[in-house]
């Protein structure tokens, strides 16, 4: 758990606007001092060195944490995960087809020379 910092206020897109010294990752789980989910980072904007952190809540009533201290808690394993792109298992593999031709060369007509 790491201390992100002191909710200036609630803004009208329903976000939550933290100003902190470091830059946390999106979707980090933010919660409070007793350890009570709040929400999450949605965004991260301002200057590199005292950024400013989104907050999209997860409570009933997020206006009553203006001037609250935020932590980023933990991020869940085992959450989901892109599914990679161009592999796949062993087991669903096609055998790689043999070449036709013993060089490897493409067949067909020679190209034309120009010149």
């Amino acid at each position: 758990m790491k201390r992100l910092g002191v909710v200036s206020h609630y803004a009208k897109q329903g976000f939550l606007i933290v100003r902190t010294n470091w830059v946390p990752s999106l979707n980090d789980p933010v919660v409070d001092k007793e350890l009570k989910p709040v929400g999450v980072v949605k965004d991260v904007f301002g200057p590199v060195n005292y950024p400013y952190v989104a907050v999209k809540p997860r409570v009933k009533d997020p206006e009553k944490y203006v001037g609250a201290l935020l932590y980023v808690g933990r991020r869940e394993k085992g959450g989901k995960k892109a599914p990679q792109k161009g592999k796949t298992s062993g087991k669903n593999r096609s055998p790689k087809k043999a070449r036709k031709g013993k060089t490897g060369k493409r067949s067909g007509p020679t190209p034309r020379r120009r010149g």
